[in-house]
């Protein structure tokens, strides 16, 4: 699959649960800090979500899971998030010592979260629909 929007083929894209109200909270917490505007974004549910997965051996139904795809290369859970905040910099490039930090630990703490995610933060009808300028990023 390719996106046949006008993405360079090298930006990172940001798949996320789109009724899960902790998802869309990280989305809109990347958004407003991602200065360089590198983060193109698109919900799990989406065409281009699912083909993406597929493309890179996901799941395409029932991910529990944020999923960060950088070119060939697809980050999920804890990985996904310490990349996005290693893409992100400043501050938030702190989190980049956590990558050391064994991966059935960090995950294990992501799915407690995530596992949880509808109880703690509540769940929407529908996928979230961007505004302004960062609705040219959202892919369909």
């Amino acid at each position: 699959m390719s996106v046949d929007l006008e993405v360079p083929a090298d930006a990172p894209i940001l798949l996320f649960d789109g009724v899960c109200n902790l998802c869309n909270g990280f989305v809109q917490f990347v958004v407003p800090r991602d200065t360089e505007e590198q983060f193109y974004f698109a919900s799990l549910q989406s065409d281009v979500g699912k083909a993406l997965c597929a493309e890179h051996g996901l799941p395409t139904d029932e991910l529990e899971s944020v999923v960060l795809v950088e070119g060939d290369e697809s980050y999920v859970k804890s990985g996904a998030i310490i990349r996005t905040a290693r893409r992100l910099g400043g501050i938030y490039a702190l989190l980049s010592p956590f990558r050391f930090v064994p991966r059935p630990v960090r995950d294990w703490a992501y799915d407690f979260v995530a596992n949880r995610r509808y109880r703690w933060f509540g769940k929407k009808e529908q996928c979230m629909m961007p505004t302004g300028d960062v609705q040219s990023r959202f892919l369909e």
